[in-house]
C-alpha cells in the first residue's frame, strides 16, 4: 500500500506510534525493524500501530517527514530574514550543517540508500520531505533577498542547490562514510562560513 492519504493522523496515540517507531528505525534499520518492536516502544497494540499504518513503509516516510518538517519550520521560525544577507545565510548554515551531521539525518539516508532497489518510495519519500522541502524554503528566501537588491541570481532552482551542497562540503562525507562521528562547533562554524562566503562571491551584490 503506497497511498500515503490513508495515513490517519489523528487519535491521542498516533504521536506515540511516530515515536516508537522513529527509535527502532533508528536503532534497528528498516529491515530490521518489526512491527512487534515498534508497537512496543511505542505502548500501544499492534492493531493500534495497523489502524495507523498499514504499510511500514508508510511509517518510515511519516517518521522521516515529520522529523524533516519539524526542522524546517523550527529553523525558518528561528531566523530573522530582515537581517543582512550574510547573517541571514549564515543561520540557514548553523540549522541545516547540524542537521545533515545528526544520527537521525545519517541514520535515514543509509536506510533510504540500502533500500533503494526493494523499496524506491523510501528514497522519495525522503528526498521530497528534506532535501527538496530545504531547497523550497532557501528559494523563498532568496526570492525576498532578490527583490531587496540583495543578491542577483539568474536561476534559483540551481543557487538553491548550491548552498545546499555548499553547506555538506567536507563534514557531511565524513560522516557518511562513519570517518568521524563527532564534530565541534569550530569545524561546522567553518563549513558555514565558507559556504555563506562562496555563495555570496558567485552571487552578492
Amino acid at each position: 500500500m503506497n497511498d500515503t492519504t490513508a495515513i490517519v493522523r489523528t487519535g491521542r496515540k498516533f504521536d506515540q506510534v511516530l515515536e516508537g517507531a522513529r527509535q527502532v528505525f533508528m536503532a534497528d534499520g528498516f529491515e530490521g525493524a518489526s512491527v512487534d518492536d515498534i508497537a512496543r516502544a511505542a505502548g500501544v497494540s499492534k492493531a493500534t500501530l495497523y489502524s495507523y499504518f498499514p504499510d511500514k513503509r508508510l511509517l518510515f516516510m511519516e517518521v522521516a517527514s515529520t522529523e524533516c518538517t519539524r526542522m524546517a519550520d523550527h529553523a525558518m521560525d528561528q531566523i530573522d530574514q530582515s537581517q543582512p544577507v550574510r547573517a541571514v545565510l549564515t543561520e540557514i548554515g548553523h540549522h541545516v550543517v547540524p542537521f545533515l551531521l545528526s544520527p537521525f539525518a545519517q541514520q535515514v539516508f543509509r536506510i533510504c540508500l540500502a533500500e533503494r532497489d526493494r523499496f524506491p518510495d523510501l528514497g522519495r519519500a525522503f528526498y521530497a520531505a528534506g532535501p527538496e522541502q530545504g531547497k523550497q524554503r532557501i528559494k523563498d528566501y532568496l526570492d525576498c533577498a532578490i527583490a531587496r537588491g540583495e543578491l542577483v541570481v539568474e536561476d534559483i532552482d540551481m543557487a538553491a542547490e548550491q548552498f545546499s551542497e555548499l553547506c555538506k562540503v567536507k563534514l557531511w562525507t565524513r560522516a557518511v562514510f562513519g570517518i568521524q562521528t563527532e564534530f565541534t562547533q569550530a569545524e561546522i562554524d567553518e563549513v558555514v562560513t565558507s559556504a555563506v562566503d562562496m555563495f555570496l562571491a558567485r552571487y552578492g551584490t
